[in-house]
């Protein structure tokens, strides 16, 4: 190709993705003045008012403009269904439309990761880079930090029908807690959130946009990557193509990948790092045979379990008043509280499906509301949703090129509900579901169950194991697909120090990492993980 459009001079650092990791990793590398440093985002500027209202992921997900519009391929545990799989079209990628949950995980997710051989991942190892970049509401702590560019505040509305179920829970056995992040999450609590006086806080608000200006950054935007240019085994640049112009830059330092869990190997894979087989059928020169890259996909499965209820006040019948609509605007304009703030999930919950795991293993998320899907019309009728999560999925997908053209979306196929371990702890959540609002705190409610429904029995485990996958969604947290792992692992692509394994100067810093993924909402860690790569960089740059 004639890079007749490159862009001038040799770059210490090019930073492919300028989403949840790339905004910190832009953050710390350019923090030296000495570092010229490059970050490239395919998506745009986040100016629309939709990225800054937190009730905005209504209709940032599902909109071309903000969202890649990506879909799974038909899932067979999911009766033959696509998924919609929403990724942020913009600076501050996910962290711009989703869910503003503040949640690190359990200090078991990490211990696991250094039990795995990889040094240096250990939940005491990785909570001060959690705590660096933190700004909390509740102080500086031995769990907390203050003072850091991610901020994180309860949130500043409260439902009755939350605090119901909150109550009811612990009528079953799970005890309200105040703090769903020190390590050990098990308990229900107001999810804390990325919010900053009742706008969302994404990472570019945190990271990337109080420092463009220094001269020694440079971000440019709609640059969707075609492939890393390399000097033998070592990679020496980017190529991409920006307003129908193809760019290239090259880079002295280190090219690190945060494009997430699916643009990162796309883009390796297209480069000519991933399985050798794979690549020789769409005849792409094989540049180091990785079979790992693709590999190891996986994600947290909700099962959206509606419920009408009677005698109390959800978000569905406000929403179809348009004097309630009206005061939710006018509450927001004057006090930054009420509707407009909300997280797509206002509670959460942690608990075991079964007495014999050894920590908890679902995730409640309860909503004061209930739809068919986001982007859909809220139901005419009272109701909330429980949306149940298997936070610690065996199951594993792939994925794969469909085409060499960039611009199409790979093949996604996250394989949900493959492993029999998987489909049991479905039923059980399905179990416990029931048995909590059962509980005598919602009973005066008249709670129905509208989805799945009644006639799926309990004592029916196929019944229950088809009905999660009726209703079983995304709830947008792919991890996994360039793994760390030893370097005598042949499916792990990069190390514990994040390089990818058998080439000079590439690493990836983001959710693709993941050996398996943490314990609850994904956000927070890939930032924790671009925290750690930068200063893993930093430091091996010195020797």
């Amino acid at each position: 190709m004639v890079n007749a459009a490159s862009i001038e001079g040799e770059f210490d650092y090019i930073v492919v993705g300028a989403g949840s990791a790339g905004c910190v990793l832009a953050n710390r590398l350019s923090a030296d003045p000495a570092n010229r440093v490059l970050l490239l985002e395919a998506g745009g500027r986040d100016n629309w008012i939709w990225f800054h209202i937190p009730v905005g992921y209504l209709f940032a997900i599902g909109n071309p403009r903000s969202d890649w519009m990506l879909k799974t391929e038909p899932e067979q545990s999911l009766n033959g269904r696509s998924l919609n799989y929403p990724r942020g079209k913009v600076i501050g990628g996910s962290s711009s439309i989703n869910a503003m949950v503040y949640m690190r995980g359990q200090a078991g997710d990490y211990d696991h990761w250094r039990q795995l051989g990889l040094p240096g991942w250990s939940w005491d190892d990785v909570l001060p880079y959690f705590k660096k970049h933190e700004d909390n509401f509740l102080g500086a702590s031995e769990h907390h930090g203050v003072g850091g560019e991610w901020r994180v505040e309860f949130p500043r509305i409260r439902w009755d029908i939350i605090d119901v179920w909150r109550e009811a829970a612990a009528q079953y056995g799970i005890a309200p807690v105040q703090d769903f992040n020190t390590g050990d999450n098990a308990g229900s609590c107001y999810f804390h959130v990325n919010q900053k006086r009742g706008r969302r806080w994404s990472a570019a608000r945190g990271f990337l946009k109080p420092i463009l200006r220094r001269q020694n950054l440079r971000l440019e935007t709609g640059c969707l990557v075609e492939g890393l240019l390399f000097d033998g085994k070592r990679a020496a640049g980017v190529r991409w193509r920006q307003d129908g112009v193809a760019r290239s830059a090259r880079c002295r330092g280190e090219i690190v990948m945060a494009a997430g869990s699916i643009g990162s190997p796309q883009i390796m894979m297209l480069s000519g790092v991933g399985p050798a087989a794979q690549l020789a059928q769409f005849g792409i020169p094989v540049l180091l045979d990785r079979p790992g890259v693709g590999g190891n996909l996986h994600d947290h499965l909700q099962l959206r379990m509606i419920y009408k209820v009677t005698g109390i006040t959800t978000l569905n019948e406000m929403y179809s008043s348009l004097l309630a609509r009206a005061w939710m605007g006018v509450n927001y304009a004057l006090f930054r509280r009420g509707p407009l703030t909300m997280a797509p999930s206002q509670l959460g919950a942690f608990t075991k499906s079964d007495s014999m795991q050894d920590r908890a293993n679902l995730q409640y998320h309860i909503q004061p509301l209930s739809l068919d899907k986001f982007g859909e019309p809220l139901h005419p009728f009272p109701a909330f949703t429980i949306s149940v999560t298997n936070v610690r999925p065996t199951s594993r997908g792939s994925l794969t090129l469909k085409s060499v053209d960039p611009a199409m979306a790979p093949a996604i196929r996250p394989n949900y509900l493959a492993t029999p371990e998987d489909q049991r702890v479905a039923a059980d959540s399905i179990r416990v579901t029931r048995k909590i609002v059962a509980q005598p705190a919602l009973r005066r409610y008249s709670p129905v169950e509208y989805l799945p429904g009644a006639q799926v029995r309990d004592d029916d485990e196929a019944a229950l194991v088809k009905a999660a996958g009726d209703i079983g969604t995304t709830i947008f947290h792919p991890v996994g697909t360039a793994r760390m792992g030893r370097a005598d692992d042949a499916r792990a692509v990069v190390d514990c120090r994040l390089r990818v394994i058998g080439i000079d100067g590439l690493r990836v810093a983001d959710a693709s990492v993941m050996p398996s993924i943490t314990s609850g909402n994904t956000n927070s860690p890939t930032m924790m993980i671009a925290e750690k790569a930068a200063a893993m960089i930093l430091q091996d740059r010195l020797g």
